[in-house]
């Protein structure tokens, strides 16, 4: 990162950006953190504690499709705002009335699914700023707001200890009014906004086979990042007896360095080429994750092998989110929606996944194993594209930027 970045866009909004996108993220993920101690109290089966955890997950996913046209048709500032004041409201709701059963946390888990949307406007917010050469690094650093998960993990279990579980939903309505006070004064929307499109040509993007690999190479990375962050609470809490709190800091600990990677995989992309990093990640990820399906001793090994596969899989959210700005530039906003979507809803599969199979069977190895043969055949699908993408759309030579 060097002195031009900096001078290329706009500090201010990527920052914003940066907050906004962060503790939206930790309102996303924060059942995950709290899956113990809700399932203690309303008495949840392993599947009802992985749908649980899973139903923000998709629920983000999904919306993020609409989100991605709001910040087509109403610019990412007011797009945001429409957002964040579902999640402040929702969890409004479920302080004040009270969470009692497992209908009521699937509802609150759905609104939540708004607060994973934001994705689909922090990235468009920065982006736009950017040229392309730059694209990797400006959007590493918003994107970066994964680290919202780390917060959540840390927190939550303590303050569900100190104050009750139900009380933590109130106790999130703090950072959430000051980000979005931060959000409401620095964030500007770039001046060379794109026109709003129709609900065709939105659609129409789909029939681009680039965008379909996309999709699933960030179900992959996006997906076993969130997927593990709102489920590894319960693993080790399962698999080693730990205590919430407890279970709770080591799940910070891997979240933070697959969160703390990903603007070194966005720089790391511009430096490299996006392929070429992608490549790297999803074979270590491949490998980690398999490594820690067959179970460990201990809990510092599992610890370790995690922290490796969530790295892996930071480095390639970093990545893949290099390349997309350079392919869809003009569709940014859409793609951001799509590709999103489909990285939350792998992060719902692999979170479902792991509390069915541990429900089915009593053990998390089939489906730690089962996603770790996605990211295999996502390596495959990536190499059968790279020639024609870095011979087509992506030469240097035309976008300044590697691919």
């Amino acid at each position: 990162m060097n002195k031009g970045f900096w001078q290329s866009g706009h500090t201010p909004t990527l920052l914003s950006a940066f907050l906004y996108f962060d503790i939206a993220f930790m309102t996303w993920v924060m059942l995950g953190p709290l899956a113990v101690q809700i399932a203690t109290s309303l008495e949840l089966t392993s599947s009802q504690k992985g749908l649980m955890v899973a139903t923000p997950v998709l629920a983000g996913g999904l919306l993020r499709v609409v989100m991605g046209v709001l910040v087509d048709h109403l610019k990412p500032k007011a797009a945001g705002w429409i957002g964040q004041g579902i999640v402040i409201a929702a969890l409004a709701w479920a302080w004040l009335a009270g969470i009692h059963s497992f209908r009521e946390i699937m509802v609150l888990g759905v609104a939540l699914g708004f607060a994973g949307a934001a994705f689909a406007v922090a990235l468009p917010l920065a982006s736009r700023w950017y040229p392309p050469q730059h694209q990797g690094t400006a959007l590493g650093i918003a994107g970066a707001g994964n680290s919202g998960t780390v917060l959540a993990a840390l927190l939550a279990p303590g303050l569900a200890v100190a104050f009750g579980w139900n009380n933590v939903f109130g106790l999130a309505l703090i950072p959430l009014g000051l980000a979005l006070l931060v959000y409401t004064v620095f964030a500007k929307d770039a001046p060379d906004c794109p026109p709003p499109k129709s609900l065709h040509q939105y659609l129409h993007v789909l029939k681009d086979k680039d965008a379909w690999w996309f999709m699933f190479f960030y179900f992959c990375t996006f997906g076993g990042f969130v997927g593990l962050a709102s489920s590894l609470t319960i693993y080790f809490n399962d698999q080693y007896g730990m205590p919430p709190v407890q279970a709770g800091y080591f799940t910070a600990a891997c979240v933070f360095a697959g969160s703390l990677v990903r603007p070194i995989g966005g720089a790391l992309a511009d430096r490299i080429g996006g392929i070429r990093t992608l490549l790297a990640m999803y074979v270590l990820a491949a490998v980690f994750i398999t490594i820690v399906s067959f179970g460990a001793e201990s809990r510092w090994v599992a610890l370790f092998w995690f922290i490796l596969g969530m790295g892996s899989l930071g480095v390639g959210n970093g990545a893949v989110f290099q390349l997309v700005p350079q392919r869809f530039r003009k569709e940014i906003g859409v793609m951001t929606g799509f590709v999103g979507m489909a990285g939350g809803i792998g992060g719902f599969y692999l979170a479902a996944s792991l509390g069915y199979v541990k429900g089915a069977t009593g053990s998390y190895q089939m489906g730690l194993l089962i996603f770790a043969g996605l990211c295999v055949v996502a390596l495959l699908g990536l190499t059968s594209v790279k020639t024609r993408w870095r011979t087509t759309w992506g030469a240097a030579a035309v976008s300044g930027a590697r691919v």
